[in-house]
């Protein structure tokens, strides 16, 4: 066990197109919810011993959007229940929520890599998809982190946005890039249901580019990046070498980790599990000294070979053969024989120097490759 992902659900403003387990901050239990949170580690670890952890991970929602006193507390709480000395200490952050006092909580108490949404350079783009952010916080709140000690941030961006050409998402990479972070993330739109752009699409009210744009802005993304001299380590993920997310490599590895909070996801010797989303169904079970599990599954081998795969072929190095056999005492060309026989005169996967992995044209059409390997 090496990694730990924590859920923190409390939104000052909620995004037209997230569909994550949150809630409006304003007359919500915070406090309550981080003292809950705190004894769902203290029973987990309990039931679970592990000598350190390399990885926490704290999301949301809007980790920062606590306010100085309540953000304390759950840094506080987080590094008295959790065996973490060295290692990433990440904390998810929008721009504009987070002042310098906040900042120095972060540092404080050992946080080391902040996560910043910024998601586009475009104010009227940034106000059509909900955000309530502009241009200009995105500058105050890196230079703030910056002026604190914070060197390792990562900002996320997201392209195929309603409204959205080439050209406007060219530009916000390369306004992005002009920052030279050691990190970026960029995604492309997924519409999800019980969100607004969900609703408006079904009213025929979302205009969105093209799939032909989509793909384009993709390959417009790989090109800046490389440009700028970031390597692309992942399928949406780029760095400079050494800021590679240690802990997002733990779920693309297929490695287990802790899920705690509200409507958090984990997977613990061979299990994996969400916890109850809503506040009241998450908080109940520990007043009672329960874990608040909602769903379990134990995955058999076969599922834990097809999660490997699937998995392991977002990361440009690809999944590592010897590495496979070692884990599963089965060869991985023989278990999946068809699919990587296929995908590979597809010009999709390539086989070479021990590992399997995507081809250039293959990450345009990953999850087709992906979804080849499920077979149960």
């Amino acid at each position: 066990m090496k990694a730990a992902y924590i859920h923190i659900p409390f939104c000052e403003h909620i995004c037209h197109y997230c569909d994550f387990n949150k809630v409006f901050l304003h007359g919500q239990p915070v406090d309550e919810y981080v003292d809950l949170l705190m004894k769902e580690i203290e029973i987990t670890i309990t039931e679970t011993p592990v000598k350190q952890l390399k990885t926490i991970f704290v999301g949301g929602g809007t980790p920062t959007a606590l306010n100085e006193k309540q953000l304390e507390r759950l840094c506080k709480g987080i590094r008295e229940n959790l065996p973490f000395e060295d290692g990433e200490f990440t904390f998810e952050a929008n721009p504009g929520d987070l002042s310098i006092e906040k900042l120095q909580i972060l540092k404080e108490y050992g946080v080391n890599r902040l996560s910043f949404g910024v998601q586009s350079f475009n104010n009227e783009l940034l106000e059509r998809i909900g955000r309530s952010h502009r241009v200009k916080d995105v500058y105050r709140s890196l230079d703030n982190a910056k002026k604190v000690g914070f060197d390792n941030i990562s900002i996320d961006l997201i392209y195929a946005l309603p409204g959205q050409t080439i050209n406007d998402f060219r530009e916000t990479l390369r306004e992005a890039l002009s920052l030279q972070l050691p990190h970026y993330s960029s995604y492309s739109l997924i519409v999800e249901p019980k969100t607004v752009f969900y609703n408006l699409m079904r009213k025929g009210k979302l205009v969105l580019p093209s799939v032909e744009a989509e793909t384009k802005m993709y390959e417009t993304l790989i090109e800046e990046m490389e440009s700028y001299g970031l390597s692309q380590y992942e399928i949406s993920n780029f760095s400079k070498p050494g800021y590679e997310s240690k802990h997002n490599l733990v779920y693309w590895d297929n490695e287990e980790y802790f899920g705690f909070g509200a409507g958090a996801h984990g997977y613990i010797n061979g299990v994996r599990y969400s916890n109850a989303g809503p506040l009241k169904k998450y908080m109940t079970p520990l007043v009672d000294h329960k874990r608040p599990i909602f769903n379990e599954t134990i995955l058999s081998i076969q599922e834990k070979m097809e999660e490997e795969m699937f998995l392991g072929l977002r990361k440009v190095e690809g999944v590592s053969l010897s590495r496979f056999k070692q884990r599963f005492d089965k060869d991985l060309e023989q278990v999946f024989q068809e699919a990587v026989t296929t995908m590979r005169n597809r010009g999709l996967l390539v086989v070479e120097n021990g590992y399997i992995r995507l081809t250039t044209e293959g990450r345009f059409l990953g999850n087709e490759v992906f979804q080849s390997f499920l077979i149960s």
